[in-house]
């Protein structure tokens, strides 16, 4: 699915399918290609199971699957929910040694600049 949609060419006759059904020259007006081309895209997006299409006499429509793209959704949402989770987990961690690392760079700094006072003694 995230094959076919990797495509902007397949992105936008998806984003025209959400608004509703739409002939394959309908889809193709935009597109600056051969309708054998678009209708290469088409097949890749049927195979997905992103796009269904019926023929009534000589005109194809297509309609978006809405329970595909619901799987993708819920997909995109458990990553982003998952790393998102990670990133907090992350940002904990350096928070909590970028205190130590300051203290420790504090000390550093206090402890070379007594040494230097010593030395111009």
């Amino acid at each position: 699915m995230f094959h076919a949609l990797a495509d902007p060419t397949r992105r936008g006759m998806v984003e025209r399918l959400v608004r509703g059904p739409a002939s394959v020259s309908e889809l193709s007006r935009p597109l600056d290609m051969s309708l054998p081309a678009v209708l290469q895209h088409l097949q890749v997006l049927e195979a997905s199971g992103l796009v269904r299409s019926e023929k009534a006499g000589r005109v194809r429509t297509c309609r978006i699957e809405p329970d595909a793209l619901r799987a993708a959704e819920a997909w995109v949402t458990g990553q982003r929910t998952a790393w998102e989770t990670r990133l907090d987990r992350l940002g904990d961690y350096l928070a909590g040694h970028g205190a130590d690392s300051q203290k420790t760079a504090s000390q550093n700094t206090d402890s070379q600049n007594t040494g230097d006072s010593q030395k111009g003694s």
